[in-house]
């Protein structure tokens, strides 16, 4: 792998290297309101005007909105224009753009995997020090080793998901009597006695997701493997220590598939379990407001998902509970996800957005519009958006949590983002859990 040694000009460093203890947001975790006068918080990361910082990510829709008005303020106080571009198609042509020679200055990775694939073909810039330096101050080490390939650091964490959540309507439960799950075999038992009702499907799901349709199905495995096996064997899998298809994975895929295989559990709203591969991720727990089904297993952005006026509360048109453990003797454990910003190109203005990006001020900016959360210390809980958003970055935050990133984003990218996703579809589509995780397994790149 080519690496190049890199060092921040001297006079860019000095500058930047304030902002660990100048910025508002790293010094309080309130950070600067987006579209305020005060430029305060961001003269530290110096003038830049009329240079042009592009970004690439997945990002789109509100979720995209959110993001550029999150930095609107750095635009304005450090004269950066940042040209943002998000699309579904991400995965693929990050790719053949870096190959191609037209790859953005920065790119917003949604999985470590395809970062570290990146990083190791050459295209990706070591991060400054003062990035390193933000994020051993605001993040975990576990955070911070997503973002090393081969002990060289590439990328700061951006914002972060917890996954494993069940939604379901409160006022439906009530009605019916129902009690949340507190294990796994509780979960089963609830989704038998609401199937055998006749009154609506126990679950409803959605993996259609573009060139990337699979991948909710990847984070029902990786929840299962975690509360059924423990981090230490699903460290083990992700890690190829054990092979994908371990006797202990393939009865993670058989456990899920006990919900997701069975025409009698799946797919409220939508039809049998093949709809699910047809259902898009974003509308698929829509039946749970409309009384076509009780569950739905998603990531905390679900939130961002409902339609506008949906009260997400514990007493409120919908709420969620986490997936339980099915051994409880793995102890309490999540998985969640996250965006690792990392970049092609090295100037100036790129080191002084990567900055930023890395600082809790920006943190605090896009959790204030509602929608999402960070891992990032100094942000502020008060400052979330919903009742779960807080419980979310409390979850987060909170020093005895094992936490564990997706396992299909640490994955290979031709594992992670390829034969996984694939599997998953093949899966639903009838394909043996046996047979499914060979074919990944076999998908493993062999160097």
């Amino acid at each position: 792998m080519k690496k190049t040694k890199y060092l921040l000009p001297v006079a860019t460093a000095g500058v930047l290297a304030l902002t660990l203890s100048a910025c508002s947001g790293d010094g309080g975790g309130g950070g600067s309101t987006a579209g305020s006068s005060d430029c305060s918080a961001y003269d530290t990361y110096g003038k830049h005007d009329g240079k042009t910082v592009s970004v690439y990510s997945t990002i789109v829709d509100t979720e995209a909105t959110n993001l550029e008005e999150s930095w609107k303020q750095f635009e304005q106080c450090t004269g950066i224009t940042i040209k943002y571009e998000g699309s579904k198609e991400f995965e693929t042509q990050i790719g053949v753009r870096a190959q191609s020679g037209t790859a953005p200055d920065v790119a917003i990775f949604p999985q470590p995997g395809l970062l570290a694939t990146q990083a190791r073909a050459g295209y990706l810039k070591p991060a400054p020090k003062t990035v390193s330096d933000l994020v051993d101050k605001n993040w975990s080490p576990d955070w911070k080793k997503y973002g090393t390939v081969d002990g060289t650091y590439y990328g700061a964490p951006m914002l972060a998901n917890v996954k494993g959540y069940v939604w379901y309507s409160p006022k439906t439960f009530k009605d019916k009597g129902w009690e949340v799950p507190k294990t796994w075999a509780q979960m089963m038992d609830l989704t038998k006695k609401i199937a055998d009702d006749k009154t609506m499907k126990p679950w409803c799901a959605g993996f259609e997701s573009g060139e990337a349709t699979g991948w909710p199905g990847t984070d029902w495995i990786e929840d299962v493997v975690l509360r059924a096996q423990g981090p230490e064997v699903y460290d083990q899998w992700v890690n190829h220590q054990i092979p994908f298809n371990d006797p202990k994975i393939v009865k993670a895929f058989d456990q899920v598939g006990d919900i997701l295989l069975n025409p009698a559990y799946v797919n409220g709203g939508f039809g049998d379990p093949r709809s699910i591969l047809s259902t898009a991720f974003a509308q698929a727990g829509q039946p749970v407001l409309d009384g076509q089904c009780a569950m739905h297993h998603q990531a905390s952005f679900q939130a961002a998902n409902w339609p506008a006026g949906t009260n997400v509360a514990e007493d409120g048109d919908v709420w969620a509970f986490m997936t339980p453990p099915v051994d409880e003797s793995k102890g309490t454990a999540i998985t969640g996800g996250g965006e690792t910003v990392g970049a092609y190109k090295d100037t100036p203005e790129v080191q002084a957005y990567l900055a930023f990006m890395a600082s809790a001020d920006f943190a605090n900016n896009r959790v204030k519009l509602g929608g999402a959360i960070s891992a990032n210390k100094g942000l502020d809980p008060n400052n979330a958006q919903s009742a779960l958003d807080k419980q979310s970055i409390q979850l987060l935050q909170d020093p005895k949590t094992v936490f564990r990133f997706d396992g299909s984003d640490l994955m290979p990218s031709a594992v992670g983002s390829n034969s996984f996703w694939k599997g998953i579809v093949s899966w639903i589509n009838g394909s043996s859990s046996q047979q499914v995780t060979d074919s990944i397994e076999a998908s493993w790149p062999k160097s």
